[in-house]
């Protein structure tokens, strides 16, 4: 689906909206409560990296670079994938299709990627202990207590911070910032143009004392030069563009946006390669958007890639908490 355009602002949409986001939080919390008597543990870490808000806050590279740092495997859902066999690793031959696109794409990086549903995540957990790892990541889960995690660290990006604040459908709010951040073991943020942050969330950060830490995000640009048609299936395609329009060696002459995990049929491409004719241009796309091109077309597509760069002291605690959880457990 696409990011409702009243996430952004309190606009009189969102306020229409306020009594189905009441009902949302009663639900929410009622099925929160039903799952808490079905908690089930791993045997291993599970450090959960999860977000308080509905898609689009750059959770999958900062997975990425923690499950690297400290050679873990990744469980996630992988959410739009329709030939998910709970538990199973990724393999070279699975499409994005088949796994979802940010399966795909951890997969693609190298790392071990465990794929299950929301209700048979504990399987691909499972699964992913049978080597000797010290943890295992999941990507997002933080609002499913049916998986005891050990180590919960939520996601945050300047540039969105927490939108207009409501709870869904009125807002981008999967839960309340004071409930989600009083749960979580850490808080990073993605930085934006500004050195503030997001003040509302530093500052519930404080008053839970909770440790912030800021996630460096860098593109490489390098080789890149001449007009572009720039298109984006994410939760914000908009950061995106505006990444590229930052670039000087870049001009975008068309953005087409798509869908959060939009997969790209043969319209889709014709519309596209139509659209580089037109222009004399070449093709840019994100990465997550780049895995669901099908073979043949990747070659002719040129992406960004991404990378999530978190301060050292970030480690220093991580490594400190995960040597804890090893101690009492």
């Amino acid at each position: 689906m696409k990011t409702p355009f009243w996430f952004r602002t309190k606009n009189p949409l969102a306020i229409l909206l306020l009594p189905l986001s009441v009902l949302y939080f009663i639900i929410s919390k009622t099925v929160w409560i039903a799952r808490r008597f079905c908690i089930k543990t791993s045997k291993t870490p599970v450090i959960c990296v999860g977000g308080i808000l509905a898609g689009g806050v750059g959770k999958t590279p900062v997975v990425r670079e923690i499950a690297r740092y400290l050679n873990t495997p990744v469980v996630m859902r992988g959410y739009s994938g329709k030939n998910r066999v709970a538990g199973q690793p990724v393999k070279n031959t699975d499409s994005a299709r088949d796994v979802g696109d940010e399966a795909k794409m951890l997969a693609e990086s190298g790392l071990s990627v465990y794929v299950g549903s929301r209700k048979d995540n504990m399987d691909a957990i499972n699964y992913a202990e049978l080597g000797k790892i010290p943890a295992i990541v999941l990507d997002d889960g933080f609002q499913n207590p049916s998986i005891k995690k050990d180590i919960s660290i939520v996601v945050f990006d300047e540039n969105i911070c927490v939108g207009n604040g409501f709870l869904l459908p009125a807002g981008p709010m999967r839960e309340t910032l004071r409930s989600g951040i009083k749960r979580c073991d850490a808080v990073l943020v993605g930085r934006g143009d500004s050195e503030v942050g997001c003040l509302r969330v530093l500052k519930i950060a404080k008053r839970y004392k909770k440790p912030v830490f800021f996630i460096k995000k860098e593109t490489d640009t390098a080789g890149f030069f001449g007009k572009y048609v720039a298109f984006a299936g994410i939760g914000y395609p908009e950061k995106f563009f505006e990444t590229l329009r930052s670039v000087p060696s870049i001009r975008i002459v068309e953005k087409i946006p798509f869908p959060d995990h939009h997969f790209y049929d043969k319209n889709d491409i014709i519309r596209l390669f139509q659209a580089a004719k037109k222009y004399e241009a070449r093709l840019v796309c994100t990465e997550k958007d780049w895995v669901k091109l099908p073979r043949n077309i990747q070659a002719k597509v040129r992406y960004i890639p991404l990378k999530a760069s978190m301060q050292p002291n970030f480690y220093v605690w991580l490594e400190k908490k995960l040597g804890e959880k090893h101690v009492t457990s």
